[in-house]
């Protein structure tokens, strides 16, 4: 199994295909597992990056307590161990808040974001007490009980929740409280309009409670493209996977086309300004 020590601690990570980078991040108690399909689907044209959280699933527990900007700065360094110098980076959920986080920190590493049911702040009364009851549930010690929940919502099928319930058991409850508590109290909302990189977004149209985040992330973030699947709720990755995986797909040869397009008008136009500043300097030689 592939571990790597970094930043102070010892984290698992896969990584699967080849081609341009996408890495994954997932949410609290939740672990690389839950992108079982999207290693699987996905690698073919990609290179497919997943990692445990410190504190979840293989990582080791964290001594510092999780933050936002500590997780993204792990993301990073992760990139800079596989010497990874650009990706996409796609967050499900408050893995999606952690993506908004390392993309406002580090903008020069990314392409783009893929922020699946993500949001960039909780702010309705009702996310803010199914947070609130997670994190005491993980005061109380009943991490088996909350990972059976919260596994099973995200199962398409009984072996898939199998796996993610085994991984989830695995957790440290100081540091899965932690992640939890940081989702409390971060917002970057009011930043959005500084993530120029373009964002694709997808939803559930049965999703309703989280239809208040889409819409602060489509008006905000200036290049954005969203979409809601027909039927589907919060667990995208696990359940709606195939849609998924060919928005991802489709949405990236896109962009690579449009940064294809955007280097060869840059690259005429350095042409035109050599030629231009070679005609000066033989003027001036006559």
């Amino acid at each position: 199994m592939p571990f790597k020590q970094l930043n102070g601690v010892r984290l698992y990570y896969q990584v699967k295909g080849s081609g341009i980078p996408i890495i994954f991040i997932h949410p609290p108690l939740l672990t690389c597992s839950n992108f079982l399909y999207q290693t699987q689907q996905l690698s073919d044209e990609f290179e497919v990056i997943t990692f445990d959280i410190r504190g979840h699933g293989l990582s080791e527990a964290s001594e510092e307590p999780l933050t936002f900007s500590l997780i993204a700065n792990d993301v990073i360094n992760l990139l800079d161990f596989l010497k990874v110098k650009r990706c996409y980076i796609c967050g499900y959920s408050t893995g999606g808040t952690i993506a908004l986080e390392a993309m406002l920190t580090y903008p020069d590493r990314f392409f783009g974001g893929i922020l699946i049911s993500a949001m960039s702040e909780v702010s309705d009364f009702k996310l803010k007490r199914r947070i609130m009851m997670a994190v005491g549930l993980t005061s109380i010690r009943a991490k088996s009980f909350l990972a059976y929940v919260i596994t099973r919502g995200n199962a398409d099928m009984k072996p898939t929740f199998k796996q993610l319930y085994k991984e989830a058991k695995r957790g440290n409850v100081k540091n899965i409280k932690q992640y939890y508590r940081a989702t409390l109290s971060y917002n970057c909302s009011s930043k959005l309009k500084y993530i120029q990189s373009p964002q694709l977004l997808i939803y559930g149209d049965q999703d309703k409670g989280f239809f208040k985040y889409a819409n602060i992330l489509h008006k905000e973030l200036p290049n954005n493209e969203i979409h809601f699947l027909e039927g589907k709720t919060h667990q995208i990755p696990t359940k709606s996977a195939l849609h998924m995986n060919q928005l991802i797909t489709d949405w990236i040869e896109n962009h690579q086309i449009e940064l294809c397009k955007q280097n060869e008008e840059i690259a005429h136009l350095d042409f035109c300004n050599m030629i231009k500043e070679s005609e000066n300097g033989l003027d001036n030689f006559h």
